[in-house]
């Protein structure tokens, strides 16, 4: 049984003890997207440290639908934030590679505005003597479901090893938003759903994670693939040894 407040209190703990020890005196730079993950993260951040110490930066794309989504997250938490548009970014390093001779492929043109968001995280980090949080959790982890040197990356992770579903609970004892908490996941790039990419609910694969069941074999043989092929984003980079 996942004990919601037990984890939520551990966790604060774990993050004061990482600012102690790698990051005293610093701040906690969240990304704010408006869904659950950097909610979550960002309330363990203003338990953890002061509302005082916790930066949201709001990353739109040129016009982003939800964005309310992310303002209410900063009023809620009462957290100093902003606001930087990626657009000119984005559509300027793809007009270079266009104009190198490539056309961007679709994991380029999904992928690449993640990567850039991390850039601006730490740009905002390297001015507010900050650190990065990483906002993943367990599931999308597990199959992959992060975009290396995107949003896989980050100084401290606190969901690393929670599942989607137990995010929710902390984000209940939390006391955040039930919109926020129950906000459908989604990555704001690729239009769909984060079940619809992944062809299976966090449900079913929170379940095989926690209690190694699937009842479908089809999607058990996809969720193991998917886990396989996408470890590489979760270890150190491979080095040849001398």
């Amino acid at each position: 049984m996942f004990d919601a407040i037990k984890t939520k209190n551990d966790i604060v703990d774990w993050i004061r003890a990482f600012f102690n020890d790698y990051g005293h005196g610093c701040n906690a730079v969240v990304g704010i997207s408006g869904g659950k993950d950097s909610s979550v993260t960002a309330a363990l951040c203003v338990e953890a440290l002061g509302a005082d110490r916790v930066v949201g930066v709001l990353m739109p794309r040129g016009e982003q639908y939800d964005i309310d989504f992310s303002r209410e997250v900063v009023s809620h938490l009462k957290i100093k934030s902003y606001v930087v548009n990626i657009k000119d970014a984005v559509d300027a390093l793809f007009a270079s590679v266009s104009a190198g001779g490539l056309t961007p492929g679709r994991q380029a043109l999904v992928n690449t505005p993640a990567r850039i968001r991390m850039s601006v995280l730490y740009a905002v980090a390297a001015t507010v003597n900050g650190r990065v949080a990483n906002t993943c959790n367990l599931s999308e982890d597990w199959v992959g479901y992060s975009t290396k040197f995107g949003d896989s990356a980050g100084d401290f992770s606190p969901l690393a090893r929670i599942t989607v579903g137990e995010v929710r609970e902390l984000g209940r004892v939390l006391s955040l938003p039930p919109k926020i908490v129950e906000k459908v996941p989604e990555d704001g790039l690729s239009g769909k759903s984060d079940e619809e990419n992944l062809g299976f609910t966090y449900a079913v694969l929170d379940k095989y994670i926690r209690e190694g069941i699937c009842e479908d074999a089809a999607i058990k043989e996809r969720i193991d693939r998917l886990h396989e092929e996408n470890l590489h984003k979760l270890r150190f980079m491979p080095c040849f040894e001398l």
